[in-house]
């Protein structure tokens, strides 16, 4: 699976942006997919995750409310709305996929297979 992110921008605190995970050389259907970001300086965190199975999600306290992740399993997509964003989500996005990644593991990076290029997200305070 080759994964590729996009959408990212400069945009101002409180702005929204909607990424996008564009997924290509097999379905994306069944796979758990989540959203990463990685600020200079620090380690990659999780952000959201959707299952494949049932589409359950899962956020990280730190945009729990304010982000939105869906698929579009007709369209082999994912996407990652972002609201009421801050100047602490200044970060590369990255998307990722895995199979058979457990409820526990879902903010694991190494428990997914495949991972895309980041797009780069900066919010202006």
């Amino acid at each position: 699976v080759q994964l590729q992110a996009s959408g990212g921008g400069l945009v101002q605190a409180g702005g929204s942006l909607r990424l996008s995970c564009t997924a290509s050389g097999r379905t994306l259907r069944g796979y758990t997919v989540g959203w990463f970001r990685q600020a200079p300086g620090q380690e990659r965190e999780f952000a959201a995750a959707i299952r494949g199975s049932g589409g359950t999600t899962s956020y990280a306290d730190s945009v729990k409310g304010r982000f939105i992740i869906s698929r579009d399993n007709a369209k082999n997509m994912i996407y990652l709305q972002m609201n009421s964003l801050i100047p602490d989500d200044t970060a590369v996005y990255y998307c990722a996929a895995g199979s058979r990644i457990i409820l526990s593991s879902l903010g694991t990076p190494s428990a997914y297979d495949y991972w895309g290029e980041g797009t780069l997200v900066t919010v202006s305070s």
